[in-house]
């Protein structure tokens, strides 16, 4: 039923992503973890400092660029977790009509383990981006009640 050359052709291009979406979501892992660390740094040092130069362009360029970053993992991780919980079921599931379990396991045991690194990482950009959002307003109305008085 489903023999036709573009449908042969999609399911080797899918097969053939399912190595880079690997790779990019243990990136993905280890850049949220750098994240964690700037943003840490970000907290207890680099805010201060910005809010001391009194220069609101400069702080308004550094949080536009350390918000969109994490926002970047917030959206693009857990995408590449869906991916990378799609293109195993495939097999897997053709694998279960003929009868071969292991494969099938394999398959999910691939499923819900980049699932669950997507979702992690996508729930360290949120709550890094919600931070900086709000560290980095809280550091423009001190600029701006400082310039008031």
């Amino acid at each position: 039923m489903f023999s036709s050359i573009s449908v042969g052709l999609m399911h080797q291009i899918s097969s053939l992503l399912l190595e880079p979406v690997s790779w990019a979501l243990i990136f993905f892992v280890v850049f949220s973890l750098y994240e964690i660390g700037i943003t840490i740094g970000e907290r207890v040092i680099e805010i201060k400092r910005l809010i001391n130069t009194k220069d609101k362009t400069l702080v308004l360029n550094v949080a536009k660029k350390r918000i969109e970053r994490a926002d970047f993992i917030t959206r693009l991780a857990p995408m590449l977790g869906l991916m990378g919980t799609l293109i195993p079921l495939g097999p897997g599931l053709a694998a279960l009509g003929d009868g071969d379990v292991k494969i099938l396991s394999t398959a999910m045991s691939v499923a819900f383990d980049t699932t669950v690194l997507g979702l992690f990482c996508g729930m360290i950009g949120f709550v890094i981006a919600r931070l900086r959002r709000r560290w980095y307003d809280k550091a423009l109305s001190i600029m701006e009640s400082e310039d008031e008085k």
